[in-house]
């Protein structure tokens, strides 16, 4: 399997951050249409249907309460319009609606760090954890940014470029639901969970 470099790590203030070449899509354009896959432009067009299907599973599930205490994070419409500025960011995963049997409908992570960059693209990186979602920012609406990326895994330094395996694929949208909140809504992601919704909170 092919795979392209796009991850360099650089020593700031005593801490890591992930930076990304311009290899991430195949064409250099701010039209996420032009690049999406097939596949993603269905996730993307069902975004709604997927997330209000893993609320009534993890719901169904006992998880009422959990959801509940999320506030905005879990309501599906409500994005307030405004875009993510850059920085670092505390962001937690909630994984809502189990992709299989025996799979659980709800589970909330701890925050793990996470950057926004717009050096020379809007880039998003997921900068800790054994799931790394990273990747293009691109304007759609007032309401929201769309997010196509790939993910990596575990103790991978190198990730392939979208659109080269589907299964790595990332696709969703950052929205602002409160006073510097935000959150990334992954709908459909391939493995696990039904809907992935990132809390997104400047650290």
């Amino acid at each position: 399997m092919r795979a392209l470099p796009i991850l360099a790590l650089a020593l700031l203030a005593g801490c890591s951050t992930l930076r990304q070449q311009p290899t991430m899509v195949p064409q250099p354009t701010n039209d996420w249409r032009r690049v999406a896959t097939d596949d993603d432009h269905d996730r993307l067009r069902k975004w709604r249907t997927a997330f209000v299907e893993a609320l009534a599973a993890a719901r169904a599930a006992g998880h009422g309460a959990e959801i509940a205490a999320q506030g905005a994070l879990l309501e599906p419409d409500a994005a307030l319009g405004g875009f993510i500025p850059d920085g670092l960011y505390r962001c937690r995963i909630i994984k809502l609606g189990a992709k299989a049997d025996g799979m659980l409908d709800y589970i909330a992570y701890p925050a793990f760090r996470c950057s926004v960059d717009s050096a020379r693209r809007r880039h998003f990186a997921k900068l800790t954890g054994s799931q790394r979602p990273l990747g293009i920012l691109f304007p759609d609406s007032q309401l929201r940014e769309v997010f196509l990326g790939t993910l990596v895994l575990g103790d991978e330094q190198r990730a392939l470029q979208y659109g080269v395996d589907e299964t790595r694929d990332v696709a969703g949208f950052v929205e602002r639901i409160g006073d510097r909140r935000y959150r990334l809504l992954m709908p459909e992601p391939h493995f696990e969970s039904r809907l992935d919704v990132m809390e997104l909170v400047p650290e």
